[in-house]
């Protein structure tokens, strides 16, 4: 019989890598709904060392970054910033793809 890992510890372990979570949270950004970036950020910050890692590295309340990485979560730009420095990423910007445009 085969062994079966566990889901999210191998998600952890892969989201150690940086080049494997900046793809995690390209992949969550395609999502309509913005509360998936931060639920994916939120499985960085677990496995690059936890929350509390997390606060100290952002220099952030440990209780706000909860909030602020929840479904509920709205999270101020500089502390957005601060996350993804301490998890070793940056914010990028692209233009879109350009779109068909309609006639009149």
């Amino acid at each position: 019989m085969a062994k079966v890992r566990d889901y999210k510890v191998h998600l952890l372990e892969q989201l150690q890598d940086p080049d494997e979570a900046a793809a995690y949270l390209n992949a969550a950004l395609q999502d309509n709904d913005p509360h998936v970036f931060l639920l994916a950020l939120r499985d960085i910050a677990e496995a690059q060392g936890g929350m509390g890692w997390l606060a100290d590295q952002a220099d952030l309340n440990r209780e706000s970054l909860y909030r602020t990485l929840s479904l509920r979560g709205n999270p101020r730009f500089f502390n957005l910033m601060a996350v993804l420095d301490a998890v070793g990423l940056e914010l990028s910007i692209h233009p879109r793809e350009k779109r068909r445009q309609k006639r009149a």
